[in-house]
């Protein structure tokens, strides 16, 4: 099973979810539902997928009724067909009712991060590239949606700007207007943080050279075709890794790690994953 994310981050964002959501205040279910009434709640698979946030749903239960209950049918990282019941939470209906949507909301949205993943890693089974994500995702849902990636067999990339170096586009604008050279750009970036890995974007052939002279430990091929790739992958000749990035789809995922990159950045894993089809249905 993949690292979970802390549970002080799970805790906080679900806290914020209820909140939004006023679960406390359920206006049609404290009206409706009696404190005493008991009952079961199934957490039902209406299509086949990767599931990935069971715990954040089940700490929405938690927050909103500490006796509810969690029996799990699969764990994070499981692959299911439609029908598969995943989990059971028993107990008050009142905080059944009132969680339901925001478990929901996070065991959709992260399962569909991981099954989108999962696609995408079975898409280059065989191939030395691994599939990593992007800092491309929600505000305040990085570290959820993160390990959702981790669940589909994705790897993670940087977390954010303190982790890793990159000189982007717009950074190699910013040394030309002053008259850095790249090379020295990379190593103010090691005189400052020592250790952290660099990495550094091209998006044409004619900028490897410079790009690799500088001695990152990462080369960024954005927006690159196929061929472009596969040469750039011969000239470098293991000198630095190359990681493939821009438009990348299903459809042509397979020819990019055919190229012999050693990884590929989808943004769309977090920024437009489908929420996957999952529903509760209540029983007593």
């Amino acid at each position: 099973m993949p690292t979970e994310p802390p549970p002080e981050v799970v805790a906080e964002a679900v806290r914020r979810a209820l909140a939004e959501d006023r679960a406390a205040e359920d206006v049609t279910t404290l009206a409706t539902v009696s404190a005493g009434l008991v009952g079961t709640a199934r957490l039902l698979a209406k299509q086949a997928g990767t599931l990935a946030g069971l715990g954040v749903g089940a700490e929405a239960f938690r927050q909103t009724d500490p006796t509810i209950t969690c029996e799990a049918q699969a764990k994070d990282g499981d692959t299911f067909e439609k029908g598969a019941v995943l989990a059971e939470f028993a107990g008050p209906v009142r905080g059944l009712l009132q969680a339901e949507r925001v478990a929901l909301n996070f065991v959709q949205r992260l399962s569909g991060i991981a099954t989108l993943t999962r696609d995408y890693v079975e898409a280059t089974k065989g191939a030395k590239a691994v599939i990593l994500d992007t800092r491309k995702t929600t505000p305040g849902l990085r570290d959820l949606e993160k390990y959702a990636v981790r669940c589909g067999g994705g790897t993670n990339h940087r977390r954010d700007l303190a982790a890793m170096a990159m000189i982007k586009d717009n950074h190699r604008e910013a040394l030309d207007r002053e008259g850095i050279s790249l090379a020295d750009g990379v190593a103010a970036i090691r005189r400052r943080s020592p250790g952290i890995p660099v990495e550094v974007e091209v998006d044409a052939l004619d900028q490897l050279d410079a790009a690799l002279a500088a001695n990152p430990e990462w080369i960024l091929l954005d927006n690159m075709t196929v061929a472009d790739m596969a040469e750039a992958v011969r000239r470098t000749a293991g000198r630095a890794k190359l990681e493939a990035s821009g438009g990348v789809t299903l459809a042509t995922v397979r020819a990019i790690a055919a190229t012999g990159v050693d990884a590929i950045s989808v943004g769309a894993l977090t920024h437009s994953a489908p929420a996957l089809d999952l529903s509760l249905e209540l029983t007593f």
